[in-house]
């Protein structure tokens, strides 16, 4: 039977969810349950907002900040929980949530198991050890950034980059959390590693992969070892700057370095270009207070030694003295010099008077004329001697020559390429030879007809004749003069 409507008790919206409100309270007003922290968010009132789940449901909860301060541990993300409290409801969002008294750590969750499991498995293959490490450039050129261009991410790191030390940035763009993210952020790793330096588009000397904070199921994708094994290989130092100071990836282990925030990844990136300036102008200053402190201090010790030194004056005055004394022995001494030369003068010109160099010449005429007698006699005996020698190596020659072995019936045989055959076995049958006889040249084939081509005569070499025997001089005509 059906109650008119007329009857039915009408609620207020208000009303309703207060109903709701107390008999979710009174029915659960005190609860136990176990599961999975996600989404911890700590409010700036103290509050601490995070869900409890399972493999299919999801509960939010709230911890005031009284309760909160009272846990000994800090929540995070993905660790196995058992909570104590009560049931409510939130009105103004038609939300149900658990109002926590206390909690104790019940053990690691699903993911952060699977994700100790992969660290180990991934630092077993060294691919977190330090000696892998590169060192960041000082001051790079251009800066890489792998991160989704849309958001407040990358428009943090160009802000800072821009108050500290602006550089060429290049954007790579990705998905950083869903399907795909981690095939797309090693993907651009890769690509950036895969650049020519010098091409049309710079190099990046170093790399950020940045992303903002999150959950761990919004951050897993920087977990994926295709993700961590590109960041191990890449040849360019990389800066990983993924979520908040407590979150930690595994890409941050195999990072060059790693950044709390992606303003801190900015911030290793560069050195700040006023910081710079001021040292370099102190550093300056100190350079030139150092420069005139030493000059001075030179100056100083050049002046203590110029009082110990002699004056000019009293150095020159002794070489002054000896100069003077020199000077007035010089004049004699040239008298004296020019007396002896005279003298040796006078001796060597009474040689040469007419008779003296009249019988002086003669002398030496007749010494000239003995020499001349006794030199063709001599060069008479050596030209004999030289061709008797001559003979001699000749007939060697000829007795050693290979004509006179072939004049005794012998038989010298070329192949085609006129070379000469020494092993007749390498010979094959139909081969073309010549045959080098003492008269003539022959063409043979080996087991084959004899050639019909006419006979090539060997002319002989020519024999050199000796040498004509050097005519005698003319006798010179009595009464002539000579030179000697």
């Amino acid at each position: 039977m059906n109650t008119p409507a007329g009857n039915i008790h009408e609620f207020t919206v208000s009303e309703l969810a207060g109903s709701l409100k107390r008999t979710v309270e009174d029915a659960f007003g005190h609860v136990r349950v176990r599961g999975e922290l996600g989404r911890v968010v700590v409010a700036k009132s103290g509050h601490v907002y995070f869900d409890i789940k399972d493999e299919r449901s999801v509960i939010a909860s709230i911890a005031w900040k009284g309760t909160a301060a009272r846990f000994r541990f800090r929540p995070e993300e993905g660790l196995e929980v058992i909570i104590e409290g009560r049931m409510s409801t939130y009105p103004g969002r038609s939300q149900y949530q658990l109002i926590v008294e206390t909690m104790e750590p019940a053990g690691a969750g699903a993911l952060m198991a699977l994700l100790e499991e992969r660290k180990k498995k991934l630092a077993s293959e060294g691919l977190f050890a330090p000696e892998r490490k590169k060192r960041l450039p000082f001051l790079p050129q251009t800066i890489g950034v792998v991160t989704s261009p849309t958001g407040a991410v990358i428009r943090d790191i160009l802000h800072r980059l821009r108050d500290r030390f602006p550089r060429q940035v290049l954007l790579w763009p990705v998905l950083v959390q869903g399907d795909g993210a981690a095939e797309q952020i090693a993907a651009a790793i890769r690509g950036f590693n895969a650049m020519a330096p010098d091409g049309d588009v710079p190099r990046p000397d170093v790399l950020i992969v940045a992303r903002g904070g999150g959950s761990i199921e919004d951050l897993w994708g920087f977990n994926e070892e295709v993700v961590v094994r590109a960041v191990a290989d890449s040849d360019i130092p990389l800066i990983s700057a993924v979520g908040h100071e407590t979150d930690t990836t595994l890409i941050d282990y195999a990072s060059d370095r790693r950044a709390p925030t992606p303003t801190g990844a900015a911030e290793m990136a560069v050195p700040v270009r006023a910081e710079l300036k001021a040292q370099l102008d102190t550093l300056g200053g100190r350079l030139v207070a150092s420069l005139s402190r030493l000059i001075e201090r030179r100056r100083t010790d050049l002046r203590s030694a110029a009082r110990a030194l002699p004056r000019p004056t009293a150095l020159l005055e002794l070489k002054r003295q000896r100069f003077d004394m020199a000077a007035d022995r010089l004049d004699g001494a040239l008298l004296n010099h020019a007396a002896e030369k005279r003298s040796r003068l006078l001796v060597l010109a009474a040689g040469l008077k007419p008779a003296a160099l009249g019988r002086d010449i003669q002398l030496r005429r007749q010494r000239a004329h003995d020499r001349g007698e006794r030199l063709e006699p001599a060069m008479q005996r050596l030209l004999r001697d030289q061709r008797r020698g001559l003979d001699s190596w000749s007939a060697r020659l000829n007795s050693l020559s290979h004509q006179s072995v072939l004049s005794r019936g012998f038989v010298l045989v070329y192949d085609q390429d006129g070379k000469l055959v020494r092993d007749g076995l390498h010979l094959q049958s139909g081969a073309k030879v010549d045959l080098e006889f003492a008269d003539a040249r022959r063409r043979a084939v080996i087991d084959g007809a004899v050639s019909e081509e006419p006979a090539q005569a060997i002319t002989p070499k020519p024999v050199k004749k000796p040498a004509a025997k050097p005519k005698k001089p003319k006798p010179r005509p009595e009464g002539q003069g000579t030179l000697f």
